[in-house]
């Protein structure tokens, strides 16, 4: 069992004792912090917060302690109930207001659950807000209102409409080209609230022909829920079999989004940034991000059209932040996360589905075509199990002195750019582990080029 606290909220797994693993207790102290944190930021004189969640079986018990604590700090809750996390990021703009709160634990196995926290702009809070939100919920700084000034509870059940509506009016969103193409669809939506977010996406985009596999929301995932190729065995049969011209996957809370190709093969999670990126590029000129552990062949695209792309540390806040900071117009994470800011910043599985129909329903290229249009890259994901005494940034120092005639990032950890290959070294946020990424332009020289960094690794770790 376990209990994970960072800058972003906490996770762990439901059950156990208080301090170990994610109890009541540990919510509402989180809780009560996060309240206490808004507070501090705003003038106004009720916070208003909207809490969503995915389809876990603990979901609704975390939810009813999350909106009663807000309630007894004096907040007014809206609770869009069932929703997906990019939903809830633009449920917080849609009802102005101050923050909101996300009960998902992600791709983690259904035994865990999460509190994510989100600021004013419906986005996960920065590195120093995330210390300040700690401090508090460590120090218990907080303090309860008084029978007059508790706040309101409302539902609102209309959210995910709302998030639909908004992508349909994208400029980009070509729903005249997608219902032409008459698209026979096949979508994995895990036992959770995938279910009831993409077929009415897909209905509103003009596809008619949709088949969903895993479509009771009950939190009881069919497989695993990372929307990784070992885990989507069910969907590949099931597109081998012809019928369908594209299959969509989407982890429990909805902002990572898998591509599946009429064969039964993936077309890379890495890719689906990559694709989507080349059609909003094609329309729309401005520069890219995603983080350092992604595939370059955002980058090839990016100089396809002469504009920018640009490297941020790991985490969707920091994708976020360099975006932002170079007036990115796509941005994203090689899990399949895109960010498209004409909507909002946050990874959002559903406008990566309508971005990417209507890159195919428009260039007349199927997902095969599509993808051989673009360079392969192969990535070899491994990590390192470390004592605690190890000195972890001594250790990323020596990587980098070791191979310092190359380009070297120090950003985050330590990457290290080959001319046709690169690695990245990081240390874990939660755990004492480093992982290590390479990737090249076969799965063989991935694994070797990550080999050798790992050996390098071990032998200064001995001396």
């Amino acid at each position: 069992m376990s209990l994970i606290k960072s800058i972003s909220g906490i996770r762990g797994t439901i059950g156990g004792r208080t301090g170990e693993n994610l109890t009541p207790m540990d919510i509402v102290e989180l809780t009560s912090a996060f309240a206490a944190f808004l507070r501090r930021g705003t003038d106004a004189q009720r916070l208003t917060i909207v809490v969503g969640r995915d389809a876990r079986v603990s979901g609704d018990m975390v939810s009813r302690l999350v909106c009663g604590t807000l309630q007894g700090m004096g907040a007014d809750v809206i609770d869009t109930g069932l929703s997906t996390t990019p939903t809830t990021e633009m449920a917080v703009l849609h009802h102005h207001a101050d923050g909101g709160v996300i009960i998902t634990a992600s791709h983690n196995p259904m035994h865990w659950n999460a509190l994510k926290l989100l600021n004013a702009k419906g986005e996960f809070l920065s590195g120093d807000d995330g210390k300040l939100l700690q401090e508090i919920a460590a120090q218990r700084d907080f303090e309860y209102a008084e029978v007059n000034n508790v706040g309101q509870y409302r539902y609102y059940g209309d959210s995910i409409q709302d998030h639909i509506n908004a992508i349909l009016q994208l400029p980009l969103v070509n729903r005249e080209a997608i219902a032409k193409a008459d698209f026979s669809v096949i979508i994995d939506a895990v036992n959770s609230t995938g279910s009831l977010a993409l077929p009415p996406l897909l209905k509103q985009l003009g596809v008619k022909k949709v088949t969903v596999l895993n479509e009771e929301p009950n939190g009881i995932f069919a497989h695993n829920p990372e929307p990784i190729p070992e885990h989507l065995y069910g969907i590949s049969e099931a597109m081998q079999k012809g019928q369908y011209d594209v299959g969509f996957v989407v982890d429990p809370d909805v902002d990572r989004l898998a591509i599946i190709k009429p064969d039964g093969q993936m077309f890379g999670e890495e890719y689906t940034l990559v694709a989507v990126s080349d059609y909003v590029l094609q329309h729309t000129p401005g520069n890219t991000v995603s983080n350092l552990s992604s595939t370059r062949a955002l980058r090839d695209v990016s100089r396809k059209f002469n504009v920018s792309y640009n490297a941020s540390a790991v985490g969707e806040v920091n994708v976020v932040e360099k975006m932002k900071e170079t007036d990115a117009v796509i941005g994203g994470e090689g899990n399949g996360g895109v960010i498209y800011p004409e909507l909002h910043y946050g990874r959002d599985a559903l406008v990566g589905i309508a971005l990417f129909l209507s890159y195919i329903a428009t260039s007349g290229k199927d997902c095969i075509e599509l993808r051989s249009s673009y360079p392969d890259y192969y990535i070899s994901k491994n990590k390192i199990e470390l004592n605690a005494d190890i000195n972890i940034p001594v250790l990323l120092d020596n990587i980098a002195e070791k191979y310092a005639q190359y380009e070297v990032s120090r950003i985050d950890g330590v990457k290290i750019d080959f001319e046709e290959s690169w690695v990245h070294v990081r240390s874990s946020n939660t755990e004492p582990i480093l992982r290590i990424y390479a990737e090249a332009m076969t799965d063989s020289m991935a694994d070797n080029i990550a080999k050798k960094i790992m050996m390098d690794i071990r032998e200064m770790i001995k001396n």
